[in-house]
Order: C-alpha cells, then sequence, then structure tokens
C-alpha cells in the first residue's frame, strides 16, 4: 500500500492531474464561498433575542455569543464535510487520472470496459451523500467523545475512511470489472482497502494536501486495484 501511494505522490506534476486539482480547488472554494456568505448573511443581519424589560441589556451579549458560536460551527462543518464536497466535485473527471497512471505504469492494459455514466453518476451521489448524511448523523457522538480524549477522530477517520475506500474503490474497480467483479475484489481484500480509505480521509484534512487528495486517492487506487487483481 505505502508503494502505491508513494508513486501517487510521484505523479503529480501529470498534466491531467493538475486540471483534475484546479478543478477541486475551483468548485470547493465556490461552493464553501456560497455557503460562508449564506450563513454569515443570517448570522449577522438576524436577531434571535428579544428580551424585554431589565433584561434587554444581554441582548447585544446574547447575540454576540450566538453569532460566535455559529461561525465557529460551520468552520467546523466546512472541515468535517470537505471530503465529502470536493469528491462530489472531481470524481466525474478522475477518469483522465486514472488512465493516464494505467498509460505509465501499466501500457500493456487492454482498453476499459467502458463505463456508462450512469453507473460513474450512482457510485458518486450515493456515497458522497451518504457520508455528508452520517457525518452529520454522527455530530452527537464526536461532541461527545471531544471531551474524552482523540477517540472522536478515530470515529471521523474510521467512518470517512470506509466511504471513502469504497468509493474510490468502486470508481476504478469498475472501469475494468463489472460490479460483480468489483465486489469479489473488494471481498477479498476489504481489509486493505480500510486502511487505505483512512489514509485517504487523513490526507483530506490536512490543509493543503486536501486538495490533492482526491487525485493521489484515485491513483493509488489504481496501483493497489492492479496488483489485487493479479494476486487473485
Amino acid at each position: 500500500m505505502t508503494r502505491a501511494f508513494k508513486l501517487a505522490f510521484a505523479q503529480l506534476g501529470d498534466k491531467s492531474f493538475r486540471r483534475v486539482i484546479w478543478i477541486g480547488i475551483i468548485g470547493s472554494a465556490v461552493i464553501f464561498a456560497l455557503l460562508w456568505t449564506a450563513v454569515g448573511y443570517l448570522l449577522f443581519n438576524t436577531s434571535l433575542f428579544a428580551l424585554d424589560g431589565w433584561l434587554s441589556f444581554l441582548n447585544d451579549w446574547l447575540e454576540g455569543v450566538s453569532d460566535a458560536l455559529g461561525t465557529a460551527l460551520v468552520v467546523f462543518l466546512s472541515w468535517l464535510l470537505f471530503p465529502s464536497v470536493v469528491t462530489l466535485i472531481v470524481s466525474f473527471y478522475l477518469e483522465a487520472t486514472a488512465q493516464a497512471v494505467e498509460d505509465k505504469h501499466y501500457p500493456h492494459l487492454p482498453e476499459t470496459r467502458g463505463q456508462p455514466i450512469s453507473e460513474v453518476l450512482m457510485v458518486t451521489v450515493k456515497f458522497s451523500l451518504l457520508a455528508i448524511f452520517l457525518n452529520i448523523l454522527a455530530l452527537p457522538v464526536y461532541a461527545v467523545l471531544f471531551f474524552i480524549g482523540p477517540f472522536n477522530l478515530f470515529v471521523f477517520y474510521a467512518l470517512n475512511g470506509y466511504l471513502l475506500g469504497r468509493e474510490f474503490f468502486e470508481l476504478v474497480a469498475h472501469r475494468r470489472l463489472d460490479p460483480r467483479g468489483a465486489l469479489y475484489l473488494r471481498s477479498a481484500f476489504r481489509g486493505q482497502l480500510f486502511l487505505a480509505g483512512v489514509v485517504i480521509a487523513f490526507m483530506m484534512t490536512i490543509p493543503i494536501l486536501n486538495l490533492l487528495a482526491s487525485v493521489i486517492a484515485t491513483a493509488a487506487l489504481v496501483h493497489l486495484v492492479q496488483g489485487w487483481r493479479t494476486r487473485l
């Protein structure tokens, strides 16, 4: 697995890699800018408290606290949901990345099976929406575990590692295997796939590196899938 990620990092200068990276950067920036603008408007242009009488002096203080907490929550959710959002944006452009890896390292491979766009769309939307939903659902767990050490990070990386590993595996494996063959391969190497997914999830949470993570993940999974296929 280490070799797969090393080879993926080594090919970052490839032209097709750079194109997908820029798509992810620009797309993510636009989405989060719109989100922050909308939330900022709601936070700073609405009044949640309207106490009367002798408690009215608390209004400004309570509004300030609510604005600060709202801002912190938006920043946290942006960090939490970034992997799902950026993966959703670039997934439709990762074919060129996978093909570039195969052209360089596996030129002997035959043509891909011609994966239908509906199949790519189903995999991408399914896992992206599932990841967003499960992470929001897990917010109380993250909050509780926050006070008893770094266990919330273990939950986050385990959950997103499983989801991201599955998603990138299916995006790559279905290029050459039908769904039944891909399922068999995934079942045979589920432990290694989970570890690869955790590595991907970790990269997605590191500033700057998270902008490259989808491309690196795709390239690494190409190497892993090819290696696993030769072992069966």
